[in-house]
């Protein structure tokens, strides 16, 4: 598992600490989220304060150096560039580069990291949203590829102005995998990484057999419907039914499909995917919602040990084992 070399950060005075017997929770702002880390300890009930402070610290600079809100984070400077000139990076740039190129090849294209063009266009979060011109949509898709980034070694380059980098379609799932497996190397077996609903879990907490996950009902956002008992695995869910608006009674989500340049309209609510990893679970949740329930079921039974669900307007749709997760 790749690691990321954090400074010698000071322990952030927003974490808070919960503690439970041996059961201990930490919570913390951070890529644009929620952060809550549940893990065990053997030590007497005593919380492992190294840990959690190289979770911390490896977090808050994982999102100094990747995240486009920072305006002096490296995909900011990379964007900055786009059409002028190259820009110098690390091997862990590459190695997120890398893993890069095999997201956008098991997702089909859907997970694409410079679709920022797009997602900037169709801006949800204006107070007065529009609906872009085909012809819009049309010039900005063109800037939208993988495939069109360049790159060498230690530098890459953006060949077209207005270009851009965008990590967060990953960015959370990969930190989480990330953290779980940091606690691995300071001896804790049990923890629970949530990192705004995107989760990974490994062993269990005391005196039960898995870590219970409540699935969110898209009727009643921020309201649980049933739950599902998972450990050793990784959990996302992809929906667009909170970040939207309506023109002329049509709702237009915040998931757009970057071979389209359109918000994905096909009737999804909702795509809950169990996996190896919240890295997997969170690239084949968002693929599986883009191509709809059909398409998408199909697409994620291709994938040996992994479990989803996919939630329409009118349907629900499973694979075969993912009730074999859910609590009753």
């Amino acid at each position: 598992m790749p690691t990321l070399a954090s400074p010698s950060l000071p322990p952030p005075a927003a974490a808070r600490r919960v503690s439970c017997e041996s059961l201990h929770k930490l919570e913390f702002a951070a890529l644009g989220t929620v952060c809550v880390i549940q893990y065990v300890t053997s030590e007497r009930g005593r919380p492992c304060v190294p840990f959690e402070f190289a979770a911390v610290s490896w977090v808050r600079a994982f999102e100094e150096k990747y995240s486009r809100f920072k305006p002096t984070s490296l995909v900011s400077r990379i964007n900055a560039a786009a059409g002028r000139e190259w820009v110098e990076v690390d091997d862990g740039t590459e190695e997120l580069f890398r893993l890069c190129d095999s997201l956008v090849l098991t997702t089909q294209g859907i997970l694409d990291p410079t679709a920022l063009p797009l997602i900037r266009l169709w801006d949800w979060k204006a107070e007065h949203p529009v609906i872009p011109s085909r012809d819009q949509i049309e010039a900005t898709r063109r800037l939208v590829g993988w495939s069109k980034v360049q790159r060498q070694p230690g530098r890459v380059f953006l060949p077209e102005p207005g270009m851009a980098l965008d990590f967060g379609g990953f960015g959370k799932e990969y930190a989480v995998d990330i953290i779980a497996h940091t606690a691995g190397l300071y001896g804790i077996t049990s923890v629970l990484v949530d990192f705004g609903h995107d989760l990974r879990a490994i062993g269990t907490p005391p005196g039960r057999p898995a870590w219970h996950i409540g699935l969110e009902d898209p009727a009643q956002p921020g309201h649980t419907k049933g739950s599902i008992a998972v450990t050793n695995r990784g959990i996302a869910s992809s929906g667009d039914y909170v970040r939207c608006f309506r023109i002329g009674g049509k709702r237009y989500g915040h998931i757009i499909d970057p071979r389209t340049g359109w918000p994905v309209a096909n009737g999804c609510l909702q795509a809950t995917v169990v996996a190896g990893s919240c890295l997997q679970a969170g690239a084949l949740s968002t693929t599986a919602f883009v191509l709809g329930q059909q398409v998408g079921m199909t697409f994620l039974r291709t994938f040996p040990g992994v479990d989803g669900l996919i939630v329409s307007e009118t349907s629900r749709a499973q694979t075969p084992h993912f009730f074999d997760h859910v609590v009753t």
